[in-house]
């Protein structure tokens, strides 16, 4: 018997206030250790589908559940990774990624020991001790993801993380992620305007449509993992860019007119 997909949204919709619905719709089932990402036109909703999962935002039709629970019990299960990477400036390093184990109450030596492991898990060991402005962009977010990891989600929605990067740095940091996911499994929901970055990371690509958004295709993608940088370069790969790209622009399409 197969197992119970993780998250599983049964037309869910979201409006706020009495304003039109921004998203509609919406049914969708993840496995376990799938990593899906969103992708659409600015205003589908991509980034709220994502508040929905987290439980930081009530839905308003249809249903949400995430490990057999709602969202909101199901809150320990789950983190977020923001575009900004939020790291309180007054914090260390070190001190950053320890803030969610110390919030969670556990002991000093297990949270020392944890923080050492995610910092060691995101090539940052030798920069404990730095402050958030001594770093780079990229540097930071890396920071951001071992601190989302240290409290082992098996859930991590990440909201556009890279996107203020630039291409080289964010296809590092793409790499760096899938082998983070290696070592350290989770189920990952990213949302991305790069559909590169989308075919590079996924087992499944959901395209949704302008507002309100609806799931308007799903692509699945057949590369094993791991995934190298030579993977960007493969006809496949390409040929999957193009087919994702051209869904993309579908939904950006305006209707003909009757």
């Amino acid at each position: 018997m197969n197992p119970p997909p993780i998250v599983r949204l049964d037309r869910l919709g979201k409006r706020f206030g009495d304003g039109p619905p921004v998203l509609e719709d919406i049914s969708l089932e993840a496995e376990r250790n799938e990593f899906v990402s969103f992708i659409g036109p600015s205003g589908c909703g991509k980034s709220t589908l994502l508040r929905l999962i987290a439980g930081l935002t009530p839905h308003s039709s249809g249903e949400i559940v995430v490990d057999g629970l709602t969202p909101e019990a199901a809150r320990a299960e789950v983190f977020v990774v923001f575009q900004d990477a939020n790291l309180l400036p007054w914090r260390r390093v070190a001190a950053n990624v320890d803030l969610p184990l110390m919030l969670r109450g556990d002991s000093r030596p297990s949270r020392r020991q944890r923080v050492a492991e995610m910092l060691e898990l995101v090539g940052l060991a030798g920069e404990a001790h730095k402050f958030p402005w001594q770093l780079s962009g990229g540097m930071r977010m890396r920071v951001s993801i071992a601190r989302a990891l240290s409290v082992a989600p098996r859930i991590l929605l990440l909201d556009e993380p890279f996107g203020a990067l630039d291409e080289m740095t964010r296809d590092q940091l793409n790499e760096d992620l899938l082998a983070i996911r290696e070592r350290d499994p989770f189920t990952a929901f990213f949302v991305t305007h790069s559909v590169a970055e989308a075919v590079f990371l996924s087992t499944r690509i959901v395209v949704l449509s302008p507002s309100p958004g609806r799931v308007a295709s799903v692509i699945p993608v057949p590369f094993p993992y791991p995934r190298c940088a030579e993977l960007r370069e493969s006809t496949e790969f390409l040929r999957l860019l193009a087919q994702t790209s051209h869904a993309l622009r579908a939904v950006h399409a305006p209707e003909a007119p009757p």
